[in-house]
């Protein structure tokens, strides 16, 4: 992996993401939450919805399935995923993206040891 997101994004909460494999940090306002994600590995996020997304590759490479048609999707990718369409991805090792969505609670932060 290159150098990652820089020490302030790290700074942000780290979320709790439910798939293994997968670290990200949150920016959460009232309009909305971007999460800053990075694979550890080759990992599957299963099909889900929820609000609307819109993300970029920042580096590495992601296969997107949305409503049912995949794209490979490497840096300076964009995609955009409109409320409620099924979608899933394989992100590979190394890959960084920013997510940016329309549901402010879209992730929780992840609770601190000792907190």
């Amino acid at each position: 992996m290159a150098a990652g997101f820089p020490p302030f994004v790290r700074a942000l909460p780290e979320a709790d993401l439910p798939v293994a494999g997968l670290r990200g940090w949150l920016l959460t306002g009232d309009a909305g939450q971007v999460l800053f994600l990075e694979a550890r590995e080759d990992v599957v996020v299963p099909e889900h919805a929820h609000g609307d997304q819109w993300g970029i590759v920042v580096e590495g490479r992601i296969d997107l399935t949305i409503g049912g048609k995949t794209s490979k999707l490497e840096a300076g990718a964009s995609y955009t995923i409109p409320a409620g369409t099924p979608h899933g991805a394989r992100l590979f090792a190394g890959c960084r993206a920013v997510d940016c969505f329309a549901d402010r609670d879209r992730y929780r932060a992840r609770r601190r040891e000792g907190v």
